[in-house]
Protein backbone atom coordinates (compact mmCIF):
# COMPACT_ATOMS: atom_id res chain seq x y z
CA UNK A 1 0.00 0.00 0.00
CA UNK A 2 2.92 2.29 0.60
CA UNK A 3 3.95 2.01 -3.06
CA UNK A 4 0.38 2.76 -4.14
CA UNK A 5 0.47 5.88 -2.02
CA UNK A 6 3.75 6.95 -3.58
CA UNK A 7 2.37 6.36 -7.06
CA UNK A 8 -0.65 8.53 -6.34
CA UNK A 9 1.67 11.37 -5.32
CA UNK A 10 4.16 11.07 -8.21
CA UNK A 11 4.12 13.69 -11.02
CA UNK A 12 2.52 11.34 -13.59
CA UNK A 13 -0.58 12.03 -15.58
CA UNK A 14 -3.70 11.10 -13.62
CA UNK A 15 -4.73 8.49 -16.17
CA UNK A 16 -1.30 6.79 -16.10
CA UNK A 17 -1.31 6.77 -12.32
CA UNK A 18 -4.81 5.27 -12.19
CA UNK A 19 -3.83 2.52 -14.64
CA UNK A 20 -0.74 1.50 -12.65
CA UNK A 21 -2.46 1.71 -9.26
CA UNK A 22 -5.32 -0.40 -10.58
CA UNK A 23 -2.92 -3.04 -11.87
CA UNK A 24 -0.98 -3.16 -8.62
CA UNK A 25 -4.16 -3.38 -6.53
CA UNK A 26 -5.52 -6.19 -8.70
CA UNK A 27 -2.34 -8.24 -8.33
CA UNK A 28 -2.11 -7.62 -4.60
CA UNK A 29 -5.79 -8.58 -4.07
CA UNK A 30 -5.17 -11.86 -5.86
CA UNK A 31 -2.10 -12.47 -3.70
CA UNK A 32 -4.02 -11.56 -0.55
CA UNK A 33 -6.82 -13.96 -1.41
CA UNK A 34 -4.28 -16.72 -1.95
CA UNK A 35 -2.70 -16.04 1.42
CA UNK A 36 -6.07 -15.92 3.21
CA UNK A 37 -7.12 -19.15 1.53
CA UNK A 38 -3.95 -20.86 2.72
CA UNK A 39 -4.56 -19.67 6.28
CA UNK A 40 -8.10 -21.12 6.26
CA UNK A 41 -6.77 -24.43 4.94
CA UNK A 42 -4.15 -24.59 7.67
CA UNK A 43 -6.84 -24.04 10.32
CA UNK A 44 -9.02 -26.77 8.85
CA UNK A 45 -6.10 -29.21 8.83
CA UNK A 46 -5.90 -29.03 12.60
CA UNK A 47 -9.20 -30.96 12.73
CA UNK A 48 -8.28 -33.44 9.97
CA UNK A 49 -7.10 -37.02 10.71
CA UNK A 50 -3.34 -37.55 10.54
CA UNK A 51 -3.52 -39.90 7.54
CA UNK A 52 -5.36 -37.27 5.50
CA UNK A 53 -2.92 -34.58 6.62
CA UNK A 54 0.01 -36.71 5.47
CA UNK A 55 -1.57 -37.26 2.05
CA UNK A 56 -2.20 -33.52 1.71
CA UNK A 57 1.33 -32.47 2.66
CA UNK A 58 2.72 -32.32 -0.88
CA UNK A 59 -0.29 -30.36 -2.13
CA UNK A 60 0.16 -27.82 0.65
CA UNK A 61 3.84 -27.38 -0.26
CA UNK A 62 2.87 -26.66 -3.86
CA UNK A 63 0.29 -24.13 -2.68
CA UNK A 64 2.88 -22.39 -0.50
CA UNK A 65 5.30 -22.13 -3.42
CA UNK A 66 2.58 -20.84 -5.73
CA UNK A 67 1.51 -18.23 -3.19
CA UNK A 68 5.08 -17.08 -2.67
CA UNK A 69 5.67 -16.81 -6.41
CA UNK A 70 2.46 -14.84 -6.86
CA UNK A 71 3.47 -12.35 -4.18
CA UNK A 72 6.86 -11.99 -5.85
CA UNK A 73 5.14 -11.36 -9.18
CA UNK A 74 2.96 -8.74 -7.49
CA UNK A 75 5.98 -6.93 -6.08
CA UNK A 76 7.88 -7.22 -9.35
CA UNK A 77 4.91 -5.83 -11.26
CA UNK A 78 4.79 -2.77 -9.03
CA UNK A 79 8.51 -2.16 -9.47
CA UNK A 80 8.16 -2.71 -13.21
CA UNK A 81 5.37 -0.15 -13.37
CA UNK A 82 7.56 2.34 -11.55
CA UNK A 83 10.46 1.79 -13.94
CA UNK A 84 8.23 1.76 -16.99
CA UNK A 85 6.93 5.22 -16.14
CA UNK A 86 10.40 6.57 -16.97
CA UNK A 87 9.21 6.62 -20.58
CA UNK A 88 6.33 8.96 -19.67
CA UNK A 89 8.39 11.17 -17.36
CA UNK A 90 7.73 14.82 -16.99
CA UNK A 91 9.65 17.43 -18.94
CA UNK A 92 12.04 17.80 -16.00
CA UNK A 93 13.51 14.29 -16.57
CA UNK A 94 17.13 14.65 -17.76
CA UNK A 95 18.41 13.12 -20.97
CA UNK A 96 20.20 9.80 -21.04
CA UNK A 97 23.66 11.36 -21.06
CA UNK A 98 22.93 13.84 -18.24
CA UNK A 99 20.95 11.80 -15.71
CA UNK A 100 22.70 10.47 -12.61
CA UNK A 101 21.32 6.94 -13.07
CA UNK A 102 20.50 4.94 -16.18
CA UNK A 103 16.81 4.48 -15.35
CA UNK A 104 16.41 8.12 -14.38
CA UNK A 105 13.85 9.28 -11.85
CA UNK A 106 11.27 6.58 -12.65
CA UNK A 107 8.77 9.21 -13.70
CA UNK A 108 9.14 11.03 -10.38
CA UNK A 109 8.72 7.89 -8.25
CA UNK A 110 12.37 7.83 -7.22
CA UNK A 111 12.26 11.44 -6.02
CA UNK A 112 9.02 10.77 -4.20
CA UNK A 113 10.58 7.83 -2.40
CA UNK A 114 13.69 9.83 -1.51
CA UNK A 115 11.50 12.58 -0.11
CA UNK A 116 10.16 9.95 2.29
CA UNK A 117 13.70 8.83 3.14
CA UNK A 118 13.83 5.73 0.92
CA UNK A 119 16.74 5.34 -1.49
CA UNK A 120 17.05 2.35 -3.82
CA UNK A 121 20.47 1.73 -5.37
CA UNK A 122 21.07 -0.70 -8.22
CA UNK A 123 24.50 -1.27 -9.75
CA UNK A 124 26.21 -3.80 -11.99
CA UNK A 125 29.98 -4.20 -12.16
CA UNK A 126 31.40 -6.49 -14.82
CA UNK A 127 34.99 -7.08 -15.87
CA UNK A 128 37.10 -9.25 -18.12
CA UNK A 129 40.78 -10.10 -17.55
CA UNK A 130 43.37 -11.65 -19.83
CA UNK A 131 46.00 -13.48 -17.77
CA UNK A 132 49.47 -14.63 -18.71
CA UNK A 133 51.70 -16.48 -16.26
CA UNK A 134 50.55 -17.25 -12.76
CA UNK A 135 49.51 -20.62 -11.36
CA UNK A 136 48.08 -21.99 -14.62
CA UNK A 137 50.45 -20.06 -16.84
CA UNK A 138 53.55 -22.04 -15.93
CA UNK A 139 55.16 -24.83 -17.91
CA UNK A 140 52.35 -27.37 -17.65
CA UNK A 141 51.63 -28.89 -21.09
CA UNK A 142 48.59 -27.38 -22.74
CA UNK A 143 48.48 -24.40 -20.39
CA UNK A 144 48.62 -20.88 -21.72
CA UNK A 145 47.02 -17.44 -21.47
CA UNK A 146 43.55 -17.40 -19.92
CA UNK A 147 40.58 -15.06 -19.90
CA UNK A 148 38.15 -14.61 -17.03
CA UNK A 149 34.89 -12.79 -16.54
CA UNK A 150 33.33 -11.85 -13.23
CA UNK A 151 30.39 -9.66 -12.44
CA UNK A 152 28.34 -8.51 -9.50
CA UNK A 153 24.86 -7.02 -9.38
CA UNK A 154 24.17 -5.15 -6.16
CA UNK A 155 20.92 -3.87 -4.79
CA UNK A 156 20.82 -1.50 -1.81
CA UNK A 157 17.89 -0.18 0.20
CA UNK A 158 18.69 2.75 2.51
CA UNK A 159 16.01 4.23 4.73
CA UNK A 160 16.41 7.56 6.52
CA UNK A 161 14.21 6.84 9.50
CA UNK A 162 13.90 10.51 10.40
CA UNK A 163 12.19 11.27 7.09
CA UNK A 164 10.33 7.98 7.01
CA UNK A 165 8.91 7.86 10.54
CA UNK A 166 10.33 10.75 12.57
CA UNK A 167 13.13 8.72 14.25
CA UNK A 168 15.81 11.37 14.68
CA UNK A 169 19.24 10.22 13.51
CA UNK A 170 18.15 6.69 12.60
CA UNK A 171 19.15 4.89 9.42
CA UNK A 172 18.48 1.36 8.14
CA UNK A 173 20.34 -0.32 5.28
CA UNK A 174 20.27 -3.68 3.55
CA UNK A 175 22.40 -4.77 0.61
CA UNK A 176 22.19 -7.92 -1.48
CA UNK A 177 24.58 -9.22 -4.12
CA UNK A 178 24.25 -11.51 -7.11
CA UNK A 179 27.78 -12.67 -7.94
CA UNK A 180 28.52 -14.38 -11.24
CA UNK A 181 31.53 -15.52 -13.25
CA UNK A 182 32.56 -17.70 -16.17
CA UNK A 183 32.97 -21.43 -15.49
CA UNK A 184 32.97 -20.73 -11.74
CA UNK A 185 36.57 -19.51 -11.89
CA UNK A 186 37.94 -16.11 -10.90
CA UNK A 187 41.18 -14.32 -11.70
CA UNK A 188 42.64 -15.43 -8.35
CA UNK A 189 42.16 -19.10 -9.32
CA UNK A 190 44.42 -18.66 -12.33
CA UNK A 191 47.02 -16.40 -10.73
CA UNK A 192 47.46 -18.18 -7.37
CA UNK A 193 48.35 -14.99 -5.51
CA UNK A 194 47.67 -13.87 -1.95
CA UNK A 195 46.38 -10.56 -3.29
CA UNK A 196 43.18 -11.15 -5.24
CA UNK A 197 43.54 -9.41 -8.64
CA UNK A 198 39.90 -8.29 -8.41
CA UNK A 199 38.04 -6.82 -5.46
CA UNK A 200 34.77 -8.30 -6.75
CA UNK A 201 36.10 -11.87 -7.01
CA UNK A 202 33.92 -14.22 -4.98
CA UNK A 203 32.08 -17.52 -5.11
CA UNK A 204 29.19 -17.27 -7.57
CA UNK A 205 25.95 -17.04 -5.61
CA UNK A 206 23.19 -14.72 -4.48
CA UNK A 207 23.83 -13.50 -0.96
CA UNK A 208 22.85 -11.04 1.71
CA UNK A 209 25.89 -8.84 2.19
CA UNK A 210 25.07 -6.23 4.84
CA UNK A 211 22.06 -5.55 7.05
CA UNK A 212 22.40 -2.90 9.74
CA UNK A 213 20.85 -0.11 11.78
CA UNK A 214 22.78 3.09 12.54
CA UNK A 215 21.96 5.73 15.12
CA UNK A 216 23.59 9.12 14.65
CA UNK A 217 24.05 11.47 17.59
CA UNK A 218 24.48 14.71 15.69
CA UNK A 219 28.06 15.93 15.68
CA UNK A 220 29.04 13.57 18.52
CA UNK A 221 29.23 10.40 16.42
CA UNK A 222 27.21 7.29 15.66
CA UNK A 223 26.76 3.59 16.43
CA UNK A 224 26.04 0.88 13.86
CA UNK A 225 24.69 -2.60 14.70
CA UNK A 226 24.01 -5.55 12.42
CA UNK A 227 25.76 -7.51 9.70
CA UNK A 228 28.60 -5.23 8.66
CA UNK A 229 31.65 -5.31 6.38
CA UNK A 230 34.38 -3.31 8.11
CA UNK A 231 36.46 -3.02 4.93
CA UNK A 232 33.95 -0.41 3.76
CA UNK A 233 35.02 1.94 6.58
CA UNK A 234 38.56 1.08 7.68
CA UNK A 235 41.85 0.36 5.90
CA UNK A 236 40.49 1.00 2.40
CA UNK A 237 41.82 2.76 -0.72
CA UNK A 238 39.35 3.37 -3.52
CA UNK A 239 40.02 3.32 -7.25
CA UNK A 240 42.38 0.37 -7.71
CA UNK A 241 40.91 -3.02 -8.66
CA UNK A 242 43.31 -5.41 -6.90
CA UNK A 243 41.74 -6.47 -3.61
CA UNK A 244 44.85 -5.85 -1.52
CA UNK A 245 44.45 -2.09 -1.94
CA UNK A 246 41.19 -2.43 -0.04
CA UNK A 247 41.15 -5.25 2.51
CA UNK A 248 44.90 -5.85 2.59
CA UNK A 249 46.50 -9.30 2.51
CA UNK A 250 47.89 -8.75 6.01
CA UNK A 251 44.28 -9.20 7.13
CA UNK A 252 42.69 -11.37 4.44
CA UNK A 253 45.51 -13.97 4.65
CA UNK A 254 45.76 -14.05 8.45
CA UNK A 255 42.22 -13.78 9.85
CA UNK A 256 39.77 -16.71 10.04
CA UNK A 257 37.82 -16.97 6.76
CA UNK A 258 39.41 -13.71 5.62
CA UNK A 259 37.77 -11.53 8.28
CA UNK A 260 34.63 -9.33 8.18
CA UNK A 261 35.06 -8.13 4.62
CA UNK A 262 33.58 -8.65 1.15
CA UNK A 263 31.85 -10.91 0.41
CA UNK A 264 31.27 -12.04 4.00
CA UNK A 265 29.42 -9.45 6.02
CA UNK A 266 29.65 -10.34 9.72
CA UNK A 267 27.57 -9.58 12.83
CA UNK A 268 29.16 -6.73 14.72
CA UNK A 269 28.97 -3.30 16.30
CA UNK A 270 30.82 -0.18 15.12
CA UNK A 271 31.20 2.98 17.23
CA UNK A 272 32.31 6.31 15.78
CA UNK A 273 33.18 9.32 17.97
CA UNK A 274 33.94 12.77 16.61
CA UNK A 275 36.39 13.78 19.34
CA UNK A 276 37.07 17.18 17.76
CA UNK A 277 36.41 18.83 14.43
CA UNK A 278 39.51 17.12 13.01
CA UNK A 279 39.88 13.93 15.09
CA UNK A 280 37.68 10.87 14.62
CA UNK A 281 37.82 7.73 16.75
CA UNK A 282 36.44 4.43 15.42
CA UNK A 283 36.10 1.09 17.13
CA UNK A 284 34.35 -2.13 16.16
CA UNK A 285 33.88 -5.69 17.39
CA UNK A 286 32.81 -8.61 15.18
CA UNK A 287 32.15 -12.29 15.36
CA UNK A 288 35.53 -13.96 14.99
CA UNK A 289 34.73 -16.27 12.06
CA UNK A 290 32.27 -15.13 9.36
CA UNK A 291 31.97 -18.66 7.92
CA UNK A 292 30.24 -20.19 10.94
CA UNK A 293 30.92 -22.80 13.59
CA UNK A 294 31.17 -26.03 11.56
CA UNK A 295 32.86 -24.79 8.39
CA UNK A 296 36.23 -26.44 9.02
CA UNK A 297 35.17 -29.31 11.28
CA UNK A 298 35.36 -31.99 8.60
CA UNK A 299 37.43 -30.18 5.97
CA UNK A 300 40.26 -27.87 7.07
CA UNK A 301 40.48 -26.54 3.50
CA UNK A 302 36.78 -25.71 3.16
CA UNK A 303 35.77 -22.56 1.28
CA UNK A 304 34.24 -20.15 3.83
CA UNK A 305 32.20 -18.51 1.08
CA UNK A 306 30.48 -21.84 0.44
CA UNK A 307 29.96 -22.48 4.16
CA UNK A 308 28.18 -19.12 4.36
CA UNK A 309 26.87 -19.32 0.83
CA UNK A 310 23.85 -17.02 1.10
CA UNK A 311 25.09 -14.61 3.76
CA UNK A 312 22.50 -15.72 6.30
CA UNK A 313 24.68 -17.80 8.61
CA UNK A 314 24.94 -14.83 11.03
CA UNK A 315 27.93 -16.45 12.67
CA UNK A 316 28.66 -15.87 16.36
CA UNK A 317 31.51 -18.38 16.54
CA UNK A 318 35.29 -18.16 16.38
CA UNK A 319 35.82 -15.73 19.24
CA UNK A 320 35.77 -11.97 18.73
CA UNK A 321 37.64 -9.65 16.39
CA UNK A 322 38.28 -6.09 17.59
CA UNK A 323 39.48 -3.24 15.39
CA UNK A 324 39.96 0.44 16.11
CA UNK A 325 41.65 3.57 14.79
CA UNK A 326 42.22 7.24 15.50
CA UNK A 327 42.18 9.54 12.49
CA UNK A 328 43.30 13.15 12.07
CA UNK A 329 41.89 14.80 8.97
CA UNK A 330 41.84 18.34 7.67
CA UNK A 331 40.64 20.45 4.74
CA UNK A 332 37.92 17.91 3.91
CA UNK A 333 35.22 20.48 3.19
CA UNK A 334 34.48 21.40 -0.42
CA UNK A 335 36.05 24.74 -1.22
CA UNK A 336 38.62 24.51 1.57
CA UNK A 337 41.68 26.67 0.70
CA UNK A 338 44.24 24.08 1.85
CA UNK A 339 45.19 20.62 0.58
CA UNK A 340 43.11 17.79 2.04
CA UNK A 341 44.77 15.10 4.11
CA UNK A 342 44.12 12.35 6.64
CA UNK A 343 46.42 10.37 8.93
CA UNK A 344 45.23 7.24 10.68
CA UNK A 345 46.79 4.95 13.27
CA UNK A 346 45.00 1.78 14.32
CA UNK A 347 45.21 -1.79 15.44
CA UNK A 348 43.28 -5.03 15.80
CA UNK A 349 42.99 -7.92 18.22
CA UNK A 350 41.51 -11.42 17.86
CA UNK A 351 40.99 -13.73 20.85
CA UNK A 352 40.83 -17.09 19.01
CA UNK A 353 43.56 -19.73 18.61
CA UNK A 354 46.01 -19.41 15.73
CA UNK A 355 48.27 -22.20 14.42
CA UNK A 356 52.04 -21.80 14.49
CA UNK A 357 53.59 -21.21 11.06
CA UNK A 358 56.57 -23.53 11.67
CA UNK A 359 55.79 -26.14 14.34
CA UNK A 360 53.11 -28.67 15.24
CA UNK A 361 52.53 -31.40 17.86
CA UNK A 362 53.11 -35.08 17.11
CA UNK A 363 51.26 -38.08 18.56
CA UNK A 364 53.55 -38.20 21.59
CA UNK A 365 52.96 -34.55 22.44
CA UNK A 366 56.36 -33.37 21.18
CA UNK A 367 56.70 -30.09 19.29
CA UNK A 368 58.12 -30.89 15.84
CA UNK A 369 58.53 -29.02 12.51
CA UNK A 370 55.56 -29.02 10.15
CA UNK A 371 57.83 -30.66 7.58
CA UNK A 372 57.60 -33.88 9.64
CA UNK A 373 53.80 -33.92 9.27
CA UNK A 374 52.75 -33.58 12.95
CA UNK A 375 49.39 -34.85 14.14
CA UNK A 376 48.07 -31.54 15.51
CA UNK A 377 48.81 -27.85 15.05
CA UNK A 378 50.68 -25.91 17.73
CA UNK A 379 48.24 -23.19 18.73
CA UNK A 380 48.89 -19.68 20.03
CA UNK A 381 46.24 -17.84 21.97
CA UNK A 382 45.22 -14.44 20.54
CA UNK A 383 46.46 -12.45 17.57
CA UNK A 384 46.98 -8.75 16.96
CA UNK A 385 48.43 -6.15 14.63
CA UNK A 386 49.12 -2.45 14.11
CA UNK A 387 48.63 -0.33 11.02
CA UNK A 388 48.90 3.23 9.72
CA UNK A 389 47.35 5.04 6.75
CA UNK A 390 48.35 8.32 5.11
CA UNK A 391 46.29 10.05 2.43
CA UNK A 392 47.56 13.44 1.38
CA UNK A 393 46.59 15.73 -1.46
CA UNK A 394 49.78 17.24 -2.89
CA UNK A 395 48.42 19.42 -5.66
CA UNK A 396 45.11 20.90 -6.72
CA UNK A 397 43.75 23.23 -9.37
CA UNK A 398 40.25 24.18 -10.42
CA UNK A 399 39.64 20.97 -12.37
CA UNK A 400 42.37 18.53 -11.33
CA UNK A 401 44.28 17.26 -8.31
CA UNK A 402 46.93 14.79 -7.18
CA UNK A 403 46.83 12.64 -4.05
CA UNK A 404 49.34 10.18 -2.61
CA UNK A 405 48.54 7.34 -0.24
CA UNK A 406 50.64 5.05 1.95
CA UNK A 407 49.67 2.17 4.26
CA UNK A 408 51.71 -0.21 6.37
CA UNK A 409 50.90 -2.97 8.87
CA UNK A 410 52.67 -5.44 11.15
CA UNK A 411 51.62 -8.68 12.86
CA UNK A 412 53.45 -11.35 14.94
CA UNK A 413 55.51 -13.74 12.82
CA UNK A 414 54.89 -17.01 14.65
CA UNK A 415 51.11 -17.19 14.01
CA UNK A 416 50.62 -15.25 10.75
CA UNK A 417 51.50 -16.01 7.13
CA UNK A 418 52.01 -12.31 6.30
CA UNK A 419 53.95 -10.53 9.03
CA UNK A 420 54.55 -7.17 7.37
CA UNK A 421 52.74 -5.25 4.66
CA UNK A 422 53.09 -1.95 2.82
CA UNK A 423 51.34 -0.33 -0.13
CA UNK A 424 51.32 3.12 -1.66
CA UNK A 425 50.59 5.05 -4.80
CA UNK A 426 49.32 8.19 -6.43
CA UNK A 427 45.94 9.24 -7.80
CA UNK A 428 45.64 11.93 -10.49
CA UNK A 429 42.15 13.34 -11.10
CA UNK A 430 41.29 15.47 -14.13
CA UNK A 431 44.59 14.68 -15.81
CA UNK A 432 43.21 15.28 -19.30
CA UNK A 433 41.56 18.57 -20.34
CA UNK A 434 37.81 18.41 -20.13
CA UNK A 435 37.90 15.14 -18.11
CA UNK A 436 37.60 16.44 -14.55
CA UNK A 437 35.86 13.30 -13.30
CA UNK A 438 38.41 10.83 -14.68
CA UNK A 439 41.16 9.40 -12.47
CA UNK A 440 44.50 7.72 -13.17
CA UNK A 441 45.79 5.67 -10.22
CA UNK A 442 49.08 3.82 -9.79
CA UNK A 443 49.69 1.52 -6.83
CA UNK A 444 52.36 -0.85 -5.51
CA UNK A 445 51.89 -3.36 -2.66
CA UNK A 446 54.26 -5.77 -0.94
CA UNK A 447 53.28 -8.65 1.36
CA UNK A 448 56.17 -10.04 3.40
CA UNK A 449 55.99 -13.76 4.20
CA UNK A 450 56.65 -14.18 7.92
CA UNK A 451 60.12 -15.42 9.02
CA UNK A 452 58.49 -18.40 10.75
CA UNK A 453 56.77 -19.47 7.52
CA UNK A 454 60.09 -19.10 5.66
CA UNK A 455 61.74 -21.25 8.35
CA UNK A 456 59.09 -23.90 7.68
CA UNK A 457 60.18 -23.90 4.02
CA UNK A 458 63.78 -24.35 5.10
CA UNK A 459 62.73 -27.32 7.24
CA UNK A 460 60.88 -28.78 4.26
CA UNK A 461 63.97 -28.41 2.09
CA UNK A 462 66.07 -30.08 4.81
CA UNK A 463 63.80 -32.99 5.74
CA UNK A 464 61.73 -33.62 2.60
CA UNK A 465 63.10 -32.22 -0.68
CA UNK A 466 66.05 -29.92 -1.18
CA UNK A 467 64.34 -28.44 -4.28
CA UNK A 468 61.54 -26.97 -2.19
CA UNK A 469 61.41 -23.18 -2.91
CA UNK A 470 61.72 -20.64 -0.11
CA UNK A 471 59.00 -18.03 0.11
CA UNK A 472 59.98 -14.38 0.43
CA UNK A 473 57.13 -12.06 -0.43
CA UNK A 474 54.60 -11.04 -3.08
CA UNK A 475 54.67 -7.76 -4.97
CA UNK A 476 51.74 -6.19 -6.84
CA UNK A 477 51.93 -3.35 -9.35
CA UNK A 478 48.74 -1.84 -10.78
CA UNK A 479 47.87 1.06 -13.03
CA UNK A 480 44.24 1.87 -13.79
CA UNK A 481 42.24 4.65 -15.40
CA UNK A 482 38.60 5.37 -14.55
CA UNK A 483 36.84 7.12 -17.44
CA UNK A 484 33.41 8.53 -16.63
CA UNK A 485 31.45 8.14 -19.87
CA UNK A 486 28.20 9.41 -18.35
CA UNK A 487 27.24 10.15 -14.74
CA UNK A 488 25.90 6.57 -14.49
CA UNK A 489 28.58 4.67 -16.45
CA UNK A 490 32.33 4.31 -15.97
CA UNK A 491 34.82 2.27 -18.00
CA UNK A 492 38.07 1.25 -16.32
CA UNK A 493 41.02 -0.30 -18.22
CA UNK A 494 43.45 -1.96 -15.83
CA UNK A 495 46.94 -3.50 -15.95
CA UNK A 496 48.61 -5.53 -13.18
CA UNK A 497 51.86 -7.37 -12.61
CA UNK A 498 52.15 -9.79 -9.69
CA UNK A 499 55.67 -10.96 -8.90
CA UNK A 500 56.07 -14.25 -7.02
CA UNK A 501 52.37 -15.07 -6.63
CA UNK A 502 51.80 -16.65 -3.25
CA UNK A 503 55.23 -15.44 -2.14
CA UNK A 504 57.20 -17.94 -4.33
CA UNK A 505 55.28 -21.19 -3.95
CA UNK A 506 55.66 -24.28 -6.18
CA UNK A 507 53.35 -24.76 -9.16
CA UNK A 508 52.82 -28.38 -8.13
CA UNK A 509 53.94 -29.73 -4.75
CA UNK A 510 54.13 -33.21 -6.26
CA UNK A 511 56.38 -32.12 -9.15
CA UNK A 512 58.92 -29.54 -7.97
CA UNK A 513 60.68 -29.70 -11.33
CA UNK A 514 57.99 -27.34 -12.63
CA UNK A 515 59.43 -24.65 -10.39
CA UNK A 516 57.69 -21.81 -8.58
CA UNK A 517 54.58 -20.01 -9.81
CA UNK A 518 55.83 -17.50 -12.39
CA UNK A 519 55.09 -13.79 -12.58
CA UNK A 520 51.50 -13.04 -13.63
CA UNK A 521 50.49 -10.32 -16.07
CA UNK A 522 46.88 -9.17 -16.22
CA UNK A 523 45.14 -6.75 -18.52
CA UNK A 524 41.44 -6.12 -18.14
CA UNK A 525 38.52 -3.74 -18.47
CA UNK A 526 35.81 -3.07 -15.90
CA UNK A 527 32.43 -1.52 -16.61
CA UNK A 528 30.24 -0.06 -13.86
CA UNK A 529 26.63 0.92 -14.51
CA UNK A 530 24.39 2.56 -11.92
CA UNK A 531 20.73 1.98 -12.54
Amino acid sequence: MFFLHMLSRSPLSRSAARREIGLARTLCVVSGKTTASRQRKNLAMEFTPKSVRDNSFKTMKINRVSSTLLRCVCAAAIVFCLIATAGTASAEEKGLAEREMLTGDWGGARSALEARGIEIGLEYVGEVFGISGGLYGGERPGRGPFATYEGIFGGTLDVDLEKFMGWTGGKFSVRGLQINNAENKNAADYVGSLADPSNIDAYATTRLFTLWFEQNFGTLGSIKVGQIAIDEELLTNRGLINGTFGWATVLSSNLPSGGPAYPLGTPGVRLKINATENIVLRGAVFSGDPAGRDCYTYNPDANPQICNRYGITFSFSGGAFWMGAAEYKFNQEEGSPGLAGSYRLGGWYHNANFADQRFGVDASGMVVPLALDPTLPLYHRDNWGLYGVIKQQVWRSAASSARVFLRSAWTPSDRNLVSWYIDGGIELKGLLPGRADDALTVGVAYSKISPDAVAADQDRALFVDSAWPLRTGETVFEVTYIARVTPWWTVQPDFQIIWKPGGNVPIDEEDLALGAVPTAYLFGVRSTVTF
